[in-house]
């Protein structure tokens, strides 16, 4: 009977995956044609690396991917084989996320101000606790686990792991695919160890994320023909960070509850380092500048491609010890794996790097 049920649940994790790349590839064209008919594009400046308007609005094909393939899933009484707390938390999440993808798309269309994007956020954040997206264990730096049981403490560390990473994710969209492909990375990485750990909720999330973002890459990876945007950077960081809260961090186990940081670990250092430089400097955290990664290594002479390209490697490497320290089995093996694809495409960047820097010289 196990076997038969953990079968149905493999099933099922594939439709979710299938639906939501397929319904991507097919309306993200129907997406870009809206957003050109109606002016809804990115228009290039000094911050932005592409040289043309591009329609900015393709969260919405991710948007209705993710959330038909989890419908086509619900259709099918996937959500009937989970117990009625992570049914609850599945919907918790969706609901979450759909609602930050109008705050996004509103974002896209009308320019809000960070200060009124900041409180509906933390508004949405606070609803997910109530329905039980709450972190409910914390990890001190040497180890020693905190059981979060007072909701004085447990709320605000939730509002700010769930806004925190959904302003991640859209602050590393800076290049065409990146956000896309670190998404995707994280959402497979996640959809894995859910599995690994029976956390089948989390892994439907997850496997519709990665359908959906892996799909918008044909449209989205150098060069772009479509940018998704605020909609969908926010749709997806929420997704990701509610997945990692009702699937990773529901363990009372150190090494459970570390998983959601270590595969999310690129974009939560790469905001965390732009904040802690900015502020350092007394200017505004908000304040949008040229600090990130990928902006730092374009201004070492690398192509955009490659750039992206290193940063997904970056992505897959820390994801594979999130393998390693959730006991996966052959673990190692595909973290030895991954730091071999690191070391490549580092020697790759170093590489280029220097023959620019001859060049110019």
């Amino acid at each position: 009977m196990i076997g038969e049920l953990s079968q149905a649940n493999e099933i099922f994790h594939l439709i979710a995956f299938l639906v939501a790349m397929n319904v991507v590839l097919w309306s993200t064209p129907i997406v870009k044609s809206i957003g050109l008919r109606s002016g809804h594009v990115d228009k290039p400046d000094a911050r932005k690396v592409h040289r043309k308007p591009i329609v900015r609005i393709g969260g919405v094909a991710i948007f209705a991917g993710t959330t038909a393939g989890l419908l086509v899933v619900w259709w099918l009484g996937g959500f009937g084989i989970l117990s009625p707390e992570k049914d609850a938390e599945i919907w918790g999440v969706t609901i979450g996320a759909i609602f930050f993808f109008f705050i996004g798309l509103a974002d896209d269309l009308f320019n809000l101000s960070p200060s009124s994007r900041l409180i509906m956020q933390s508004i949405i954040a606070g609803f997910a606790w109530y329905k039980g997206v709450r972190i409910e264990f914390f990890t001190l730096p040497f180890g020693e686990l905190i059981n979060l049981n007072m909701w004085w403490l447990s709320l605000p560390i939730t509002i700010i792991w769930l806004v925190g990473m959904v302003n991640a994710i859209n602050w590393i969209d800076g290049l065409d695919g990146l956000a896309a492909g670190v998404c995707g990375i994280g959402a497979v990485v996640m959809l894995i160890v859910s599995l690994f750990m029976n956390q089948p909720a989390a892994a439907l999330l997850a496997a519709a994320l990665a359908g959906g973002a892996l799909g918008f890459l044909k449209y989205n990876f150098n060069p772009a023909e479509i940018f998704m945007g605020d909609g969908g950077a926010y749709f997806m960081g929420f997704m990701l960070a509610g997945v990692g809260v009702i699937g990773l961090a529901k363990t009372a186990a150190v090494t459970a509850v570390i998983l959601p940081y270590i595969i999310l670990a690129v974009p939560i250092l790469d905001m965390s380092w732009v904040i802690i430089s900015r502020v350092m400097q007394g200017k505004s955290p908000f304040l949008a500048d040229k600090r990130h990664l990928h902006h730092r290594l374009l201004d070492a002479g690398i192509s955009q491609r490659l750039t992206v390209l290193f940063i997904y490697s970056l992505t897959l490497w820390v994801g594979s010890f999130a393998l390693v320290f959730s006991g996966f089995p052959s673990g190692g093996v595909y973290a030895f794996g991954a730091t071999m694809l690191l070391i490549y495409t580092a020697w790759q960047v170093w590489r280029n790097r220097k023959v620019d820097a001859n060049t110019n010289d």
